[in-house]
């Protein structure tokens, strides 16, 4: 699967807190980004009001900024763990 993500982020979501928004935690010794448990709960919470009713614009907006912030995290990691496996074939 191919993402084509733009070369900078636009912005990030204004609700996105400045300090702990991302954790690092170790799988198999690489460091992996996650979201911090406050921004999943607020990702979840915009979820199930989108299954309950329409988000306002500014949800939306919102809802689409943390995708595309996971799609960074996501690309970052995968490109730390594939670094991480070339090394170990050295």
């Amino acid at each position: 699967m191919t993402i084509n993500l733009p070369l900078k982020l636009s912005h990030l979501p204004n609700s996105l807190p400045l300090d702990g928004a991302v954790r690092i935690e170790l799988v198999k010794g690489v460091p992996i980004f996650r979201a911090s448990s406050l921004v999943q709960g607020r990702i979840e919470a915009l979820l199930i009001k989108q299954k309950e009713s329409a988000l306002t614009s500014e949800e939306e907006t919102e809802l689409d900024g943390y995708e595309e912030l996971d799609d960074y995290l996501s690309l970052v990691n995968r490109m730390i763990i594939n670094t991480s496996l070339i090394q170990n074939e050295i």
